[in-house]
């Protein structure tokens, strides 16, 4: 039997030629992984969705430019930027990267249960920046390799698990590892009560 990635490659070879079948089962390999990234970036359901959905538009619309490398890494790359986009548009917020640098005044984790201990990884993950917030997501969340999440965020290998060593430090001082390595479940749960 052929490996997962053979069968990718020919997926995505199918799909380049027009076949949306092969490009249906790309989507249903990535759609999960894909959502979740978004939705730990915005903290918003609708919005994830919404963004998700254009992610995978986009990346059917532009399929074709796909050369050669991670698919992975390009698909997160679309997502990626598709964030930032909806964040530049908005105003509000401190940081166009992600929604954790929200101003003071907009506390969208007021009705959490305090058990949930989203505060606690709200506000330890406010003490890092974007970068390092994201690379923690890819990594620990995402279960990306280093060579995979230096792809997506053009950076050299070296960088990224040197701001990796750096955020988990500080994330360390913060709260325990544990509860951050926990944190999307709990999202999962504030994300169903919700």
């Amino acid at each position: 039997m052929e490996n997962t990635d053979e069968q990718l490659k020919k997926m995505i070879n199918l799909a380049q030629a027009g076949d949306s079948q092969a490009f249906a089962s790309v989507y249903d390999l990535y759609i999960g992984k894909i959502y979740n990234f978004i939705f730990y970036k915005t903290l918003h359901q609708p919005l994830a969705e919404d963004l998700t959905s254009q992610t995978f538009l986009k990346a059917w619309k532009n399929i074709k430019q796909f050369q050669s490398g991670s698919f992975s890494a390009w698909l997160y790359s679309i997502a990626r930027n598709l964030v930032i986009d909806h964040f530049r548009a908005q105003k509000e917020f401190l940081n166009i990267d992600d929604c954790w640098d929200l101003q003071a005044s907009d506390d969208i984790f007021k009705e959490v249960d305090d058990r949930l201990k989203i505060e606690k990884i709200k506000t330890a993950f406010s003490q890092l920046n974007s970068k390092e917030r994201e690379i923690l997501i890819l990594r620990f969340w995402q279960d990306l390799s280093f060579k995979e999440i230096a792809l997506i965020l053009q950076k050299n290998e070296g960088a990224v698990k040197m701001s990796f060593g750096r955020a988990v430090n500080a994330l360390k001082k913060e709260m325990p590892l544990e509860l951050f390595i926990l944190a999307p479940l709990i999202l999962n749960l504030w994300k169903k009560i919700n």
